[in-house]
Formats: C-alpha cells, sequence, structure tokens
C-alpha cells in the first residue's frame, strides 16, 4: 500500500489563505515561493513550512510591501527559523478542508478582500457556492465576511472602505452568476413574480439578490426593484404586477418602515368579487421586535424566505390567486 503524500494540496493552500492558485504558480515561478517536497508523478504537496512562507508572503503583501520585497523578507525568515519549523507527525497526513469547513474558507476570502485579490475573491466564491449551494454559501461565508469587514472599517477610522466596496461587487458579481445560470430554465407558466424592493432610505440591497438568485435557481419569476424605492413607485408596482408576494428589506430599525409595509399588504386588484392581495415578507433585522400585521411574515434568513415563497408561489400557480384573496368592503 503507498503511503500518502505529507502537506496540502495548491488548491487546499489557496482556500485556506484566500490565495488564487494562478498567483500561487506566479510567486513560485517568479520568487522561488513554492513547495520545496516534489516526488515524480505526484501533485507538489505543500509542508508546514512552506505554508508559513506562504503565510508571511500574505501578510507582508497585504500590509503594502511589493511582492519582490515581500519574498525576499519571507523566504529569509524562513531561513532563520528552519530549525523550529514545525515538522509533520510521523505516520500522519494533515487532511484537506472536508465541505463543511466554511470557517477555513470564510478566512481566506477575507484575507483576499484585505489584498484587494479580485481574482481570489471570484475563485474562493465560485468554489463556496460550488462546494455547499448557494444558502450555505451565502449565510456561512458571504455574509460573514462582509459583516468581517465592516466592523473593521468602523473601528479604523474610515480605513478599509476600498476593501468593503470591492468584496460587495465582487460577491454581487458571484450573486448574478447563480441567478444566470438558474434563470437558463423557463418558469413554469401562470407563475406571478415575486417583487424584491428595499424600503425608502436602505441602500444594503445584497441581501435581496441572494434571494433573486435562490429564486431564479427555484424557476421563481422575480422583479428587482433595488435600493431605497420611493412609496409611490412601490404602489405602482404591485397595482401593475400583481405579485404572489413583495419582500421588502430593511437593514436597521431606523430604515424600516412599518406604513409602507401595511399599505403594500392592504393594495388589492382584480374584479370585483374576486379581488386579491399579495404576501408581504418583512425581511432583515431592521423589522425585529413587532409581530407581523396580516397578510405579513417575517422569515428568518435566506433558507426560510426561499422555502415560503415557493410555496406561495405554488400556490398562486395552482389557481389560488396571487396571495391571499381580499375581502369586500
Amino acid at each position: 500500500m503507498t503511503e500518502p503524500s505529507p502537506g496540502l494540496t495548491s488548491g487546499a493552500v489557496a482556500r485556506r489563505l484566500g490565495v488564487a492558485p494562478t498567483t500561487l504558480r506566479s510567486w513560485d515561478r517568479r520568487y522561488g515561493i513554492g513547495p520545496t517536497a516534489h516526488e515524480s508523478g505526484r501533485h507538489r504537496r505543500w509542508a508546514p513550512g512552506d505554508i508559513a512562507v506562504l503565510q508571511e508572503m500574505c501578510r507582508l503583501t497585504a500590509s503594502g510591501v511589493p511582492p519582490a520585497e515581500a519574498a525576499r523578507a519571507a523566504l529569509a525568515g524562513a531561513a532563520t527559523a528552519a530549525p523550529a519549523a514545525a515538522e509533520v507527525p510521523a505516520g500522519r497526513t494533515p487532511r484537506e478542508p472536508s465541505p463543511g469547513d466554511v470557517r477555513r474558507e470564510l478566512r481566506g476570502l477575507g484575507r483576499a478582500a484585505v489584498r484587494l485579490d479580485s481574482e481570489a475573491m471570484d475563485e474562493l466564491l465560485e468554489s463556496a457556492v460550488a462546494r455547499h449551494g448557494l444558502v450555505a454559501a451565502w449565510e456561512e461565508v458571504m455574509a460573514p465576511a462582509l459583516h468581517a469587514v465592516g466592523r473593521k472599517w468602523e473601528t479604523s477610522e474610515d480605513r478599509y472602505v476600498e476593501v468593503e466596496h470591492l468584496l460587495s461587487w465582487h460577491v454581487s458579481t458571484a450573486l448574478r452568476r447563480v441567478g444566470a445560470a438558474g434563470s437558463a430554465g423557463l418558469p413554469e407558466a401562470g407563475t406571478p413574480p415575486v417583487l424584491l424592493a428595499c424600503v425608502p432610505n436602505e441602500q444594503h440591497t445584497l441581501p435581496l439578490e441572494a434571494l433573486a438568485a435562490g429564486l431564479a435557481e427555484l424557476g421563481v419569476p422575480t422583479l428587482m426593484f433595488g435600493a431605497a424605492v420611493p412609496p409611490e413607485a412601490l404602489d405602482q408596482a404591485v397595482r401593475r404586477t400583481g405579485p404572489a408576494a413583495v419582500v421588502l428589506w430593511a437593514q436597521a430599525r431606523s430604515t424600516a418602515h412599518h406604513p409602507l409595509a401595511r399599505h403594500v399588504a392592504d393594495t388589492s386588484w382584480g374584479v370585483r368579487g374576486a379581488r386579491t392581495r399579495t404576501t408581504v415578507l418583512l425581511a432583515g433585522p431592521g423589522w425585529a421586535g413587532r409581530t407581523p400585521g396580516p397578510g405579513m411574515l417575517r422569515p428568518v434568513g435566506l433558507r426560510e424566505a426561499l422555502s415560503l415563497l415557493r410555496g406561495i408561489c405554488t400556490t398562486a400557480r395552482g389557481g389560488e390567486g396571487p396571495a391571499v384573496p381580499a375581502e369586500e368592503s
């Protein structure tokens, strides 16, 4: 029986540190920062000492040191620390991350964002969705990374603004890719759309983009109106489209607009005697603390929102009306 090669593969190291595999190959070719051991016919493996050099290279480049200078410093530091370098215990092989180990991917994405490494962010986001699915990738990798960068910005006197903007753009791009792939199949006939909108004064659209991507995967048509939708525009959109449901996102209690939500839930359309209303989903932490009124639901997280909307749209497609029958006065 052949003994497995010690160390981690380049793909595992890339996921752990948030470095694109192409960046690893480039650093190896240009600066000699790569796996020191190689067996003919086998993939190259990174030993603990190799990874330590790479971690120092990442730390230095993230702080603004030019790559060539960072490589010299990282290699010089490894040479002086070589006697104390950790060794792989005999008979043991470091395991690659399991598919459920999203914490490592989260750290890698955060490091890539701080380095402004667009290529690495794209690869890590695509890998997270492919390995874990959209919901887990959003809830356990994308959203926590965005929150971590936001906290870093808030506590660093407006530093890292560029990091937050770049990460947001790449998360949005990844979500749109998922949505585009999911919408390749046509929705079933007779399915009214789900209308997605931020309340007035609310600019956070990424959670709605994640929801739109998930609905596309389910074959549910959506209308995305984005950030800070004026009440009059939202009212007209509801009356003109007769949606199965309206999702209103509020990030903070200061932006949650309860009278608007009540107005949308009370809006009815159709011929007299068969008028209908939509179901309103109050999405986001801004709605917490109050019990939803009639015709309104408050899902907790992306998974529950997708489940609720799938059920609502299935009911509407079955001919039971877009959402809820309206009481005639």
